[in-house]
């Protein structure tokens, strides 16, 4: 039976239309990385270092075409992420073993760091979520945890359910030299060839990494240690213009962010929903607006 999918009117797509995902996104790697077992699952079965804005771009497709794809894209890329998964393993340099990658603890850890990333990036950029907005945002994501193999039942689906979660997390956390050298790495990635002709501009982007670094909670940044501390209100503030920034940016041009397959799904989600009544006038950014739903629907409270 193919995954259903959120609508317009969810929270979901709110957050995950605001163009703070980006910050969201590279936050959310530099905070997995601090579960070992993940961050080798990682360093071992990737090619990030080689191709880090490759991993970047496929992370945000997959989370892309969970937002917005029809039931059967979702089902069919949720299929293959889970296939990869479970034919991957994982030394663990603790034990000396050889461990399953799709292991339900680490999967759970990538997920929440992921999902409570995007929410408390954007959130404290402006974005405008009650409380209750917040956990239904949670709540939704319950979902997107089962596109790659966990239960509904076993994920955090509320702000509180999240905090307590990485409560419990922070004592099985620490900094390996891979975790150390991610970090560093996102604030600082080597250019792939193909894309050799970026370097001149390559110092411009250090100040988005280390935005993300400065987005993460203040016990991750005390374990690393990889910057010096600046006042909170000043990471605000700065999230706030990168927010108005990037959402002034028309959609047709943001969507080459995109690989060429999510450009065109995206494509094919604005043909459906307008068929279904939305007006996409204004694209898939205008949905942020509820006189553009069809019987201005209301956000469903937590």
């Amino acid at each position: 039976m193919p995954a259903t999918v959120q609508p317009p009117e969810s929270v979901t797509w709110r957050v995950h239309l605001d163009r703070t995902m980006w910050v969201g996104g590279v936050r959310s790697l530099m905070l997995q990385a601090l579960q070992p077992m993940a961050m080798w699952g990682v360093w071992q079965n990737s090619n990030f270092r080689e191709d880090p804005f490759g991993r970047l771009q496929r992370t945000s497709d997959f989370v892309g075409l969970g937002t917005f794809g029809s039931p059967e894209e979702v089902d069919e890329a949720a299929y293959r992420v889970r296939e990869i998964h479970r034919s991957l393993r994982i030394l663990n340099h603790d034990t000396g073993r050889r461990e399953r990658l799709d292991q339900p603890e680490l999967l759970l850890w990538v997920h929440c760091a992921e999902v409570y990333s995007f929410l408390e990036v954007a959130r404290r950029a402006g974005l405008p979520l009650t409380g209750a907005m917040a956990d239904r945002y949670l709540y939704e994501q319950r979902r997107s945890a089962t596109l790659v193999g966990l239960h509904a039942e076993d994920v955090p689906g509320s702000v509180a359910d999240m905090e307590a979660f990485f409560a419990e997390m922070r004592p099985k956390l620490r900094v390996t030299e891979e975790a150390a050298e991610t970090v560093r790495f996102l604030m600082w990635p080597t250019v792939p060839e193909n894309l050799r002709f970026l370097s001149p501009g390559k110092p411009g982007y250090f100040p988005f990494g280390a935005l993300c670094y400065y987005s993460l909670p203040d016990w991750a940044r005390a374990m690393y240690g990889a910057l010096p501390e600046v006042p909170r209100p000043a990471v605000t503030a700065t999230l706030r213009s990168f927010r108005l920034a990037m959402n002034s940016v028309p959609e047709r041009l943001h969507d080459y962010a995109f690989a060429k397959p999510t450009r065109d799904m995206l494509e094919r989600t604005r043909r459906r929903l307008a068929a279904e009544g939305y007006d996409v006038s204004r694209g898939l950014f205008g949905l942020r607006d509820p006189r553009r739903w069809p019987g201005r629907k209301a956000l469903v409270p937590a």
